[in-house]
């Protein structure tokens, strides 16, 4: 997916646009409020459509930002502890809030009728044209075509609830094959694998701790576990094992230009927040993991891919470290940020990684800022100063 050269290279005037634009659409209100509902109260400037829009959780809402210069759009005021993930088109986000999962219209700026209930609503995963969708709180899978979402209307689409409820993953590969975690809310064994009519085909329980998924080169999928990675590769599952004999990598990113996965590395099964200076990669053709000492702290926020398949991590020295996956070389080194510290609590803002075809997006919440790099130059393209600091950072697939 390359992008168009308007939206690699900002030209000078949108540059100087966001760096001297008041922040009006803090103020004011309109008709979107309705949609939200009468807790979700929407400001702004009016429902004009934004370019391959951002979205920025903040304590109490989100910030709608146009992709390129990043201007804000409007201000939906959102009470709660908001999580934000693309929903797999060019309109939409999916908004895990305190009642479920609802859909967003980030182009227009309004929640829509789609909405999936259920308490503790988790990961949104999208692979191969699907997006799907994991209730901790129910063990309810939820698997929809995101082109469905066009016209505001709820999607029909697959559903599967696990056994028990827990906090658990799913994915569906293009067979129609859905991989899925399983566990308790006090323990988590491993995945097993269901055809197309929900039928059990395949089943591994030595990935303990399972947690998080990315899927790379030839749609093999892995899985993060307490002692490695579990893949599941040509219908069957194969373990990976890690060096130490306690290693969570319970973050992964994927990427279809690379049969390598990134993931990170704790070895430290005591520790109320482990701050590792390694990241593992885990070659899914070899079932082997090397490591690789970036000398800086990360955090769970801090993992992406570029557009080649490069490995992209952000560490706590400030640097958007961009990494040959094959090797493990640091390739460049882009400085992104000031120095910070990762919080105990998972849930308060960190500087936060989200990368768009060849713009890699970074927050700043210490200083309220969000700015855009260039991958392939390494260049800011540009950075705006929000009203508030945010903490998650997502948005729609490039198209607009």
């Amino acid at each position: 997916m390359n992008r168009s050269t308007r939206a690699r290279t900002l030209t000078g005037a949108a540059l100087a646009l966001t760096a001297s634009m008041a922040l009006t659409a803090c103020g004011g209100s309109d008709d979107d409020a309705s949609d939200a509902g009468p807790k979700n109260q929407t400001k702004g400037s009016g429902a004009a459509a934004v370019r391959n829009p951002l979205v920025a959780s903040y304590d109490g809402g989100l910030y709608v930002l146009d992709g390129e210069t990043l201007e804000p759009a409007k201000t939906i005021e959102l009470p709660g502890f908001n999580r934000v993930s693309p929903a797999g088109d060019e309109d939409h986000v999916i908004i895990s809030t305190d009642s479920g999962f609802r859909v967003f219209d980030a182009v227009h700026q309004t929640f829509t009728a789609a909405e999936f209930k259920g308490a503790k609503p988790g990961h949104v995963v999208r692979h191969g044209g699907r997006t799907v969708l994991f209730t901790d709180g129910t063990g309810e899978v939820n698997v929809f075509d995101p082109a469905d979402l066009a016209g505001g209307k709820q999607p029909a689409g697959r559903t599967y609830t696990s056994a028990e409820p827990h906090h658990g993953v799913a994915v569906e590969l293009a067979g129609g094959e859905l991989l899925t975690t399983l566990g308790t809310e006090e323990k988590r064994t491993g995945a097993l694998v269901l055809d197309k009519d929900n039928k059990e085909i395949a089943r591994a329980e030595n990935c303990p701790g399972v947690h998080g998924e990315a899927a790379a080169e030839d749609e093999v999928v892995g899985l993060g576990c307490e002692n490695g990675v579990l893949l599941y590769k040509n219908g069957e599952f194969t373990k990976v094992d890690a060096p130490d004999d306690y290693a969570r990598t319970g973050n992964q990113a994927g990427s279809d230009a690379s049969p390598i996965l990134l993931g990170d590395y704790k070895t430290d099964p005591e520790a109320e927040l482990e701050r590792p200076t390694r990241i593992s990669l885990i070659d899914t053709r070899t079932a082997k993991m090397k490591l690789v000492d970036l000398g800086t702290s990360y955090s769970f926020r801090s993992l992406a891919r570029g557009p080649h398949g490069e490995a992209l991590v952000l560490g706590t020295n400030g640097v958007l470290h961009v990494i040959d996956p094959e090797s493990g070389k640091v390739e460049k080194r882009i400085e992104a940020v000031g120095d910070w510290t990762e919080p105990l609590d998972w849930q308060q803002p960190r500087p936060t990684l989200f990368v768009r075809d060849h713009t890699a997006y970074v927050s700043e919440p210490g200083k309220r800022q969000l700015h855009a790099f260039d991958l392939d130059s390494g260049d800011k393209l540009t950075s705006v100063t929000l009203p508030k600091g945010t903490n998650e950072l997502s948005g729609t697939v490039a198209g607009h």
